[in-house]
């Protein structure tokens, strides 16, 4: 048994809701629309999230000072960070639990468009939904596969930029261990949209969209941290 089959009456229920929403438009269109539903829901989450972020690296500095000021004494390091985060009002933690709250959502998402069901059986553009790209058989299924991939890419490469910005602007930051490699993590979902059905990959590509625009708002008028601009 999966480990997702947990997740097996959220999925029913998130099945329920987009072939309803296919009886009035649509298949592909119903899944953009119900994975916008979702990401209108949790945007209370992603505000939480950012605000963490620049409390976070607002703090940074002086997280620095402290580390190299108590570099070797563990014991005072943390008894002067207690006491940084005491006197800021402010957590270590603040933004991770709000982004941990949406994996569940994500993962019923995930599950509902890669588990067999009769969503898949309609088509985008005379695509089935169902189908992977590996088993595309001619010029139409590809140029389908390949627009979907090219707007991932073009999410892709924009969440790349801003996070090479981000380091830019936080030199220590970046300079940390595999700091360097994020903003590559980025085209991950590129290749993983190459794994899934054509349905999962409509999912990834609004998703994506929507996390780019959503995270350009959020920290509008400053540089969103690296470690927020590099995922989905």
């Amino acid at each position: 048994m999966s480990v997702f089959a947990v997740l097996d009456p959220a999925v029913g229920l998130a099945h329920d809701v987009v072939a309803t929403l296919a009886q009035l438009v649509p298949t592909a269109l119903a899944i953009v629309l119900f994975t916008v539903c979702v990401r209108l829901a949790l945007h209370p989450l992603a505000r939480a999230a950012a605000r963490g972020e620049k409390s976070r690296a607002r703090l940074a500095p002086k997280i620095s000072e402290l580390n190299r000021k108590h570099k070797g004494k563990p014991e005072k390091l943390q008894a002067a960070l207690a006491e940084l985060y005491r006197e800021e009002k402010a957590s270590p933690f603040a933004g991770c639990l709000p982004m941990l709250v949406q994996i569940p959502f994500f993962s019923v998402m995930y599950r509902l468009f890669t588990t067999p069901n009769d969503l898949l059986g309609h088509t985008l553009f005379g695509v089935p939904l169902g189908l992977h790209v590996g088993t595309a058989q001619d010029a139409a299924q590809w140029v389908v596969f390949g627009l979907l991939y090219a707007g991932l890419a073009a999410v892709a490469y924009s969440n790349f930029r801003r996070a090479r910005r981000a380091q830019a602007a936080a030199p220590q930051q970046a300079a940390q261990p595999g700091m360097s490699f994020l903003p590559y993590l980025s085209f991950g979902t590129v290749l993983f949209a190459a794994l899934v059905p054509l349905a999962a990959a409509v999912y990834l590509l609004t998703t994506s969209a929507w996390s780019a625009a959503e995270r350009a708002w959020l920290h509008r008028g400053g540089t969103a941290p690296v470690s927020a601009v590099a995922l989905i």
